[in-house]
């Protein structure tokens, strides 16, 4: 098995070995992904791993980060002599990215790992959607109010989870929500080395190529038209577009991100020119490309703002297409290691998160079901003048959408180069309440 990974990976997928595979930077995060979508794609329910999965997960990922203890740096390093004194001389370590973020990584992994080991005997379980509920059972995912559900009505082969009647008992509540604390927090530890990795990477030529030669044709007459004015309001020009699906939200950030780097672009190439000037006209060259690289620069920061509002809104967006080109074109394989384990690893604790919070929504809604079946309804008339007690009847059974997701659809195997849609970056639900 360990001769067979390592083949794919040498040959970078090509298994006809005619040298049209992909690089190995791509290889390596399209294994790590793949790997992943094997273990924890299947992830529907809040219990411990499968001892094989476990243990393909621990050992696969071992054989894909070896290879990061051959990425290294020399730094100096004193040595004693035989006969006293000391002598410098160069060490090799490994490299400072890999050398922060992969323990961290790990770190984050083993905690991902030991919080689904911790539910075992819990008071909740699973039954599968298609089991017809019977009118008891229907009232806890009828009744209305309430945050809405986590899952959405298309992902029909998610189970669905049960309490008892009368709701979870508060020690297992409070076990619960501790873990989702912890879980987010290793979300946000993960969403941060991902970022990072990915602003370090290389903006490839293949992406730079279909830009547009001004920002102004990425961003279209309107956009330009309010970063360009003399009050400029990120809230109010996002409540002016069209931010009504994801698909448009995430063609809005692309197109923002397009004109930031066009303005950037032009801002650096303005600085050579400046030596060129000849000394007749060096004052009026000089003046004219100042307001040029001081225009180019205020209309970066505007879009840099109102992209970073964007973000704040919509903090469950894609990747966008610059991060998707940064992955498929990078070709430095340490960074690729981090990039493609810091996402496996948001991915993991958002999916966790989105579990949890299914219990607790079928918890609340059983816990308000119960307390409105205990209140007396009453009718106005009766026998004897009493008056006639009568339940209130349930809903039917229904989901409600919501803006989380999980970020594991149904699974499917990478393959190189990476199809459009890539792995969803998700974060904390939390800032979306």
């Amino acid at each position: 098995m360990m001769k067979e990974r390592f083949a794919k990976l040498l040959l970078g997928e090509d298994m006809s070995g005619g040298g049209k595979g992909v690089c190995t930077a791509l290889a390596i995060s399209n294994a790590i992904t793949n790997l992943s979508a094997t273990v924890f794609g299947e992830l529907w329910r809040l219990e411990p791993l499968a001892p094989q999965k476990k243990t393909m997960w621990c050992r696969e990922m071992e054989w894909l980060l070896s290879v990061s203890d051959s990425i290294v740096e020399p730094v100096p390093s004193m040595l004693p002599f035989p006969g006293g004194g000391t002598y410098e001389v160069m060490a090799t370590r490994p490299r400072s990215d890999l050398y922060m973020n992969l323990p961290a990584l790990k770190k984050l992994d083993a905690m991902l790992i030991s919080s689904l080991d911790g539910f075992q005997d819990t008071e909740f379980w699973y039954v599968d959607r298609g089991i017809v509920l019977d009118e008891s059972e229907k009232c806890s995912s009828g009744v209305s109010g309430g945050r809405p559900s986590i899952r959405q009505e298309e992902k029909w082969w998610l189970p669905y989870p049960k309490v008892p009647p009368k709701g979870l008992s508060d020690d297992m509540r409070k076990r619960l929500q501790q873990c989702r604390d912890c879980t987010n927090q290793i979300l946000k530890a993960a969403l941060a080395i991902n970022s990072n990795v990915l602003a370090e990477m290389e903006i490839p030529d293949a992406y730079l190529e279909t830009l547009p030669k001004n920002g102004r044709d990425c961003l279209g007459d309107t956009i330009y038209r309010y970063i360009t004015a003399d009050q400029f309001s990120p809230g109010c020009l996002l409540d002016c577009l069209d931010l009504s699906s994801e698909h448009h939200t995430l063609n809005v950030v692309n197109r923002i991100e397009a004109a930031v780097l066009v303005w950037k672009l032009k801002e650096r190439k303005k600085v050579p020119k400046r030596k060129k000037a000849k000394c007749k006209t060096w004052g009026g060259k000089m003046k004219g490309l100042v307001v040029d690289c001081e225009k180019n620069q205020f209309l970066a920061q505007q879009a840099e703002t109102l992209l970073h509002s964007l973000r704040i809104r919509f903090p469950s967006l894609p990747q966008t297409a610059l991060d998707m080109n940064k992955i498929q074109y990078n070709k430095d394989v340490g960074q690729s290691i981090l990039e493609s384990y810091s996402r496996v690893m948001e991915s993991l604790s958002f999916n966790i998160m989105a579990r949890i919070d299914d219990v607790l929504y079928v918890d609340d809604a059983t816990k308000r079901c119960a307390a409105a079946e205990s209140l007396s309804i009453f009718n106005r008339g009766g026998m004897n003048g009493l008056p006639i007690q009568k339940k209130i009847s349930p809903s039917p059974f229904s989901f409600q959408h919501t803006p989380y997701a999980s970020p594991f659809a149904t699974p499917t195997s990478c393959s190189s180069p990476p199809l459009a849609s890539s792995p969803r970056r998700s974060v904390s639900p939390l800032t979306q309440e």
